[in-house]
């Protein structure tokens, strides 16, 4: 064999090598799941309705209720999690970092976060837009009446931009006042360091309900931004970027069906062929993604569709009480839509 020959021979298995070692290094999070035996989930350091410990110290809301889901298609079991709540600054880097496995913290799908930062957005829970809170004394109706106004903002959100933008387009002025948790926000309005509290609508409903008088307290009609909210995963990763996302795509697909956490027995007999594949009855559209037949069906029976987790947390059964709105299902007039199981 030539030189050259062996040179090849060589260069063709270290590039064999460092494809197979890439391949590894990509189906990493699973297997690490698995052997660590519960998914750990980034969520945020307390926000009612979207992830919070209830009077008990159990996490509660419906970014919980998506680690909830990817849980329970992994393991068959939707309290196999470990919550590790992160504020708006730290949490990308703890996914980064491997603290996390998933980010289902009221994180918004953006440019740079998609391109720049190796992070994966798994889908949407919740289509929210930017609003304004004030003091329902100060008698303001309309976020243009609030020109010099001191606004609280949280540090290290898509807030602190679309304020800014906002602002100079109406040639208006405003004081931003700083914190880094959405607690100290809500404890700087009340407390008077500020006119105005800023962020995304549901947060602030959310915000509100925290306050001594909420009643005290209006949300302003206008919303100036566009916040889709979702799970976060690492990019490199395809297996489990799918399984996050085909856990939430379950629990869509299963509210389009009718299929709910107590009717889903019963829709194991199904002749449907669209109920019959989401819950493995006909084919493991599991096996695509290392999991079993029956992970949609976990999901469903341990967590529910969508509108039980919504309705819960956030929508009329919940304190926040708000309207499903655009996310309502695209067949009822929203915009929730999730590719079919097939």
């Amino acid at each position: 064999m030539s030189y050259n020959n062996n040179k090849l021979v060589l260069m063709t298995a270290v590039t064999a090598l460092s494809l197979g070692v890439t391949a590894a290094a990509q189906a990493t999070t699973l297997e690490d799941t698995q052997q660590r035996g519960v998914v750990q989930c980034g969520v945020s350091d307390g926000l009612p309705g979207f992830s919070a410990p209830d009077d008990q110290g159990e996490w509660q809301g419906i970014d919980v209720e998506v680690c909830r889901a990817v849980a329970a298609a992994v393991f068959g079991d939707a309290e196999a999690v470990r919550y590790v709540p992160l504020n708006a600054v730290e949490r990308f880097t703890a996914l980064q970092s491997g603290e996390v496995d998933v980010l289902s913290r009221n994180t918004t799908w953006t440019a740079t976060r998609d391109t720049t930062l190796g992070l994966n957005f798994a889908g949407v829970t919740f289509y929210d837009g930017q609003g304004f809170m004030v003091s329902k004394d100060l008698g303001i109706g309309s976020v243009k009446e609030l020109d010099g106004a001191a606004i609280c903002i949280q540090a290290g959100t898509t807030t602190e931009l679309n304020v800014a933008d906002y602002f100079r387009a109406n040639e208006m002025q405003f004081e931003p006042i700083v914190f880094d948790t959405s607690e100290q926000t809500v404890g700087g309005f009340e407390a008077g360091r500020c006119d105005v509290l800023t962020s995304d609508t549901s947060q602030l409903a959310a915000l509100r309900i925290q306050l001594s008088d909420p009643s005290g307290a209006v949300i302003l009609p206008e919303v100036i931004s566009k916040e889709p909210l979702g799970p976060v995963v690492r990019q490199g990763d395809d297996q489990w970027f799918n399984i996050v996302k085909w856990s939430l795509f379950a629990m869509l697909n299963a509210e389009e069906l009718g299929i709910s956490s107590d009717n889903v027995d019963d829709m194991l007999n199904s002749e449907n062929p669209n109920i019959a594949r989401l819950l493995g009855q006909d084919g493991n559209f599991g096996e695509g993604m290392g999991l079993k037949a029956d992970w949609a069906y976990n999901i469903i029976s341990q967590v529910g569709n969508y509108a039980e987790i919504y309705d819960r947390n956030v929508g009329m059964d919940s304190p926040l009480e708000i309207e499903r709105g655009i996310n309502e299902l695209w067949s009822n007039g929203g915009i929730q839509y999730a590719p079919p199981v097939r």
